[in-house]
């Protein structure tokens, strides 16, 4: 059987169509933007998970702490008559920027089952934090009454999700290229490094340490943009989006994807809520029966996920 090549040249054409089809569905899924919009969010968040995890080696398992905080940082924004879309953003990339910084000198210092355990801990403990504040963040009823200015001042939310997709697709887009260019930078070579060998790297003098929380920050924030997109297209923010079960699903989202590849999460995310949807349709009932079958033959079919099933797929044959 001939196998697939692909050059350079041929990826970055891959690379345009993948965003123009999804950039398609406006026209094509006019019915399914909301479904869409959450799908591009989700992926910018698996993304984000996939720096820590797949490319610093950071084993992580609380990450919606700074989903959720990003959520409420930019909720409680518009909740409190500064609704300007960009501004939330800013907030919540800066909010959990600084506490991804703080909670590194905690995470980066332990072993692996060390840092699973404090990235669990640090996300049940907001989770309650956000619990018991229901004066501030709505408890179990969630954040209500955003009110979310237009965006650039000319385009309002609407119903229909169009707004909301056209948003949710450009500061996708825009994130996805800046993570790009920062993981085929020096550093983020360096965080390959560190992920393979971490000895190595502390051998030729590598300031593993101070890159590993670097990356740990960059990576909280990207998902405290993810948060902040949510809120602002939903103009709610459920208690759930901080909790362990949304660590979990956006953890199963890459691991579906393929670790330590760009398009990982995205690819994941898009696969994940596209079958979650066509089940729940299916089989109200027992849907989750269902996804949960589909996940483990996944799994044990495509090692490394969709990206790394692709990628055998496209190796060059040996000569």
């Amino acid at each position: 059987m001939t196998r697939i090549t692909l050059s350079p040249q041929r990826l970055r054409w891959a690379e345009v169509a993948f965003w123009l089809a999804l950039a398609s569905c406006f026209f094509l899924l006019p019915d399914k933007l909301t479904l869409m919009s959450q799908i591009l969010i989700f992926g910018l968040f698996a993304v984000s998970l996939d720096m820590a995890l797949g490319y610093a080696g950071i084993l992580t398992v609380g990450h919606a702490a700074f989903f959720g905080a990003g959520a409420y940082a930019a909720g409680l924004l518009a909740k409190h008559g500064w609704g300007e879309p960009f501004t939330g953003l800013l907030v919540a990339l800066v909010v959990c920027a600084a506490l991804g910084y703080l909670l590194s000198y905690l995470v980066v210092r332990g072993a692996d089952l060390t840092r699973l355990m404090i990235t669990i801990g640090v996300c049940v403990l907001l989770a309650e934090l956000a619990n018991r504040l229901s004066g501030i963040t709505g408890g179990t009823d969630g954040l209500q009454g955003m009110v979310m200015w237009p965006v650039l001042g000319l385009f309002e939310f609407d119903l229909y999700g169009k707004t909301a997709f056209l948003y949710a697709f450009g500061v996708v887009l825009v994130m996805f290229l800046g993570v790009r260019l920062i993981l085929r930078s020096p550093f983020g070579l360096a965080l390959r490094g560190i992920h393979d060998s971490r000895k190595r790297m502390l051998a030729i003098g590598s300031p593993v340490a101070s890159r590993l929380r670097m990356a740990y920050a960059l990576s909280a924030s990207v998902a405290g943009v993810a948060g902040a997109l949510l809120a602002q297209t939903t103009q709610f923010v459920g208690i759930e989006s901080i909790g362990f079960n949304r660590s979990a699903e956006v953890l199963i989202i890459l691991v579906l994807g393929g670790t330590g590849r760009l398009y990982g999460g995205m690819i994941g995310a898009l696969v994940y809520m596209l079958v979650h949807d066509a089940f729940a349709d299916l089989n109200p009932e027992y849907w989750m029966f269902w996804l949960g079958i589909f996940l483990i033959a996944a799994v044990m079919v495509g090692r490394g996920g969709i990206m790394g099933a692709l990628s055998r797929l496209a190796k060059r044959s040996a000569p």
